[in-house]
């Protein structure tokens, strides 16, 4: 089978796959956490804002052995939400919303908006387990839902089997599309070769991956505030210009997403679609990696993690993603076309700053997608290590996922590599919502025991399992 027969079977196996049943499911899994949670993503904004400022330094833990008194670094409440939202926020910020904007239209953008509201809930049940079922690691914690599938639900296979799909799909796939991407704005803006793009790229990876988990944090650290701040900037600047189109952007956005010609003609099934896929394939709310990142941060309560994650979807979706909309929105140029992905964004710019644009999004498509590739890599791990210890399957593992498919995907067309994601994206959420619809109890009574230490004064609530006692003994954590 060429390579032309197998993107037609994925691309219809897809389409199949994320039929309005997947999308309903996602939408009505939000809803439900939202009601259940007490709107938790919308009460608790102030509450998410100063954890993650009160939480900006390493923990340290001091313990004493036979060699005598050590001290552990954990990783922080920070460098964990750094951590995700190094894998949120990436390509599908820049060239996942233009793919959705150029295939489904304006309106795209309202259903992005939509799945990241109700996501966000969605986001913080899933994190709050992953916390909540944590296990000790050597420099730092590991979770995720593989583990509390495998603790809370006692279905090893299952857990197997989402350990196998977000490894295929962060580990590998991801990382395929984050180098297609950046090879192709290297190529508009400088001319580069993506052969040699892509070499740079996995060496850097390679170099950084086989740090661990703390080198992967220190670098996320670093480059996720600067290149979310400067790329904010640029698009603030551009809305600020351009303010007397603001209200014709919202009206198209709204108009095409409940449009009558969209719904006579069937286009609005295109709409939903693409706007909830790359509203999740940026976000992730639901599909089971971000968790990965919260369980490995060292907190006195589960739900301080679950609260921070839900703000990452925040960042990411209302925030990032609706500068990139905004921007090609007011250029006009959604409609040509010819222009899809990345360049559509980088001609946006372009016709808005001039020349300067595509450079820019350049080497902010190289700060974004980078540090998903290495952020990416570290969902990998985590689930391999839930699989097995075997170091050189680890050190396969590192060369295919920092490597191989980085090469992979600066080879490949824009349209197999984002279809070989959307692939394993639909399947590793449905394994994910399964599990957290079965488990979100738990995240539940832990939300109110929160709330309840807030309301006594208690300004740093805190978890005991003892508190837990019908799973008190799966609980690894938390004595």
């Amino acid at each position: 089978m060429n390579i032309e027969n197998m993107n037609a079977l994925i691309t219809q196996v897809n389409d199949a796959v994320w039929g309005y049943a997947l999308i309903f499911v996602l939408i009505g899994c939000g809803i439900w956490f939202t009601i259940k949670t007490h709107f938790v993503q919308f009460r608790m904004v102030g509450e998410m804002i100063r954890l993650l400022t009160d939480s900006a330094v390493d923990t340290v833990e001091t313990q004493v052995n036979e060699k005598g008194t050590e001290k552990k670094r954990h990783i922080s409440s920070f460098q964990a939400f750094a951590v995700s939202v190094a894998t949120r926020v990436g390509t599908g910020n820049l060239a996942g919303v233009a793919s959705a904007i150029a295939i489904g239209g304006p309106g795209a953008v309202f259903w992005m908006w939509l799945i990241a509201l109700i996501g966000s809930a969605t986001a913080f049940v899933e994190s709050t387990l992953a916390q909540l079922f944590k296990q000790k690691h050597k420099d730092s914690f590991i979770g995720g839902p593989a583990y509390y599938i495998q603790r809370g639900l006692h279905l090893k296979w299952m857990a197997i089997t989402f350990a196998v799909l977000i490894t295929c799909q962060f580990g590998l796939s991801n990382n395929s599309i984050q180098s297609n991407t950046i090879c192709d704005a290297m190529l508009k803006a400088f001319g580069w070769s993506p052969i040699w793009v892509g070499a740079v790229l996995a060496a850097l990876a390679l170099f950084i991956v086989f740090g661990g988990i703390q080198r992967i944090a220190h670098v996320s650290a670093v480059l996720v505030p600067v290149m979310a701040i400067g790329y904010i900037i640029l698009a603030v600047f551009i809305v600020v210009t351009n303010i007397d189109l603001i209200p014709h952007v919202f009206k198209v956005i709204v108009l095409d997403a409940f449009g009558i010609e969209q719904v006579m003609g069937g286009g609005i099934g295109a709409t939903i679609m693409n706007g909830v896929k790359r509203g999740l394939f940026s976000n992730e709310a639901g599909e089971g990696s971000a968790p990965n990142a919260a369980a490995t941060a060292a907190t006195t309560h589960p739900v301080k993690q679950g609260l921070i994650q839900a703000l990452g979807v925040f960042t990411d979706t209302l925030l990032v993603c609706s500068c990139t909309a905004f921007i090609i929105l007011i250029s006009g140029l959604y409609n040509v076309p010819e222009l899809n992905g990345i360049a559509l964004t980088q001609s946006a710019l372009q016709s808005e700053v001039g020349a300067a644009g595509p450079v820019f999004v350049a080497i902010a498509i190289f700060l974004f997608a980078f540090s998903s590739i290495i952020g990416n890599y570290y969902y990998g791990e985590a689930n391999i290590r839930f699989i097995t210890h075997n170091t050189k399957v680890m050190t396969v593992y590192r060369i295919c996922s920092a490597g191989v498919m980085v090469i992979f995907g600066a080879l490949a067309s824009f349209e197999l590599v984002w279809n070989i994601v959307d692939f394993f994206m639909a399947f590793l959420t449905a394994c994910n919502l399964i599990a957290i619809m079965l488990l979100g109890k738990y995240a539940f009574r832990l939300l109110d025991d929160y709330r309840h230490q807030k309301r006594q004064g208690i300004k740093e609530p805190v978890f005991h399992r003892s508190q837990m006692p019908e799973i008190e003994h799966e609980l690894e954590c938390w004595e």
